[in-house]
């Protein structure tokens, strides 16, 4: 249970993040750099859990 809200917050926290580098018009590549990030760090709470 508790992953699931962890992965949650990750996801709503990667919505705010494309969000505002979206605003800030800098391109598709940070945005692809920090989902990547963002999977990855979701992906080892998962796998540690």
């Amino acid at each position: 249970m508790k992953r699931i809200i962890i992965l949650a917050l990750l996801f709503v926290f990667l919505c705010i993040a494309i969000y505002i580098l979206y605003n800030f018009q800098l391109g598709s590549i940070p945005i692809l750099l920090m989902a990547i990030l963002f999977f990855y760090i979701g992906y080892q709470i998962v796998k540690r859990s």
